[in-house]
């Protein structure tokens, strides 16, 4: 089947209402994309988080006829009045098949490879975690995931008990059990993130030794030999008590989903209770590691 697809410059204020009024004209998808290539995290429960700087993207069958489509939009207050769009036909394509080969196995360190189930494991005798895209953030295609991902690889977890806070797809819990950990433990304030987590881990042979809870119902004295967050510089900051308290005596920290640009103040934050290692930096983004002083 063939499609027509608008492409709208708008703001994060205006783009959820721009998107239910053209699921009102017909539209059969409504997609937002971040005109300045900003990445986008796993929301909170309920919210659309969007950028700054949106574009929102409609998909209508081929056979629309644009021009009311264009007036209507025009007369809806909802954009100005010489605004900015582009129409154009998009081909038709198998869009699952063509999801599926952006796809492929990706190597972190010298053992831990994250392979989709559709593709043949490269390398039988290394530590492989199959996981597939889904609701949940974290299949390792982001900087900040294969930052923490290749600092797990370079550490012995023999033993070892990790907690993953903010685990998403549960990526970094079942890697730690895969390389080698005795138990970890996932910690989201998504449900959507400890359903995912748990599918995940039950994939990969590690659902045993798997603990999953939401933020308000983990245990007051939950503490691990590792703990690795992996979500955002501003609640990085927020959550310092609770992240910090949950490293054991001695125990080693991971922090990620920072910008370059934001590391020097979670280092500060975080330097009152952990010697820190100079910071990784990938693509503007950081990693900041640690150890219980």
């Amino acid at each position: 089947m063939a499609w027509i697809q608008i492409r709208l410059n708008s703001t994060s204020e205006k783009a959820e209402s721009i998107s239910d009024f053209l699921e009102e004209l017909g539209s059969v998808s409504v997609t937002f994309m971040d005109s300045q290539d900003t990445p986008i995290f796993e929301p909170l429960p309920g919210e659309t988080r969007l950028w700054g700087n949106t574009d929102v993207i409609a998909l209508f069958d081929a056979e629309t006829d644009m021009q009311p489509i264009l007036q209507a939009l025009q007369h809806s207050g909802l954009l100005a009045q010489d605004f900015a769009y582009k129409i154009e036909q998009i081909e038709d394509k198998d869009w699952e098949r063509e999801w599926m080969d952006n796809f492929h196995p990706m190597r972190f360190g010298r053992r831990l490879w994250i392979c989709p189930s559709w593709r043949e494991v490269p390398d039988q005798n290394a530590v492989n975690v199959m996981l597939d895209p889904g609701l949940a953030f974290g299949t390792g295609t982001h900087p900040t995931t294969a930052l923490c991902l290749e600092w797990l690889d370079g550490l012995d977890l023999k033993g070892k008990t990790l907690i993953d806070f903010g685990c998403g797809s549960g990526i970094l819990a079942i890697a730690a059990l895969k390389l080698g950990a005795k138990q970890a433990i996932g910690i989201d304030i998504d449900p959507q993130a400890i359903l995912a987590s748990r599918n995940n881990a039950e994939a990969n042979g590690v659902a045993d030794r798997l603990q999953l809870f939401l933020s308000e119902a983990k245990p007051a004295d939950l503490k691990a030999d590792v703990v690795v967050a992996n979500i955002l510089a501003g609640p990085l900051k927020e959550l310092y008590p609770v992240i910090g308290s949950l490293v054991k005596s001695e125990g080693l920290l991971c922090l990620s989903g920072i910008l370059e640009t934001q590391a020097a103040s979670v280092c500060e934050t975080y330097a009152q209770s952990f010697r820190l290692e100079p910071v990784a930096v990938r693509e503007e983004w950081c990693r900041i590691t640690g150890k219980v002083k």
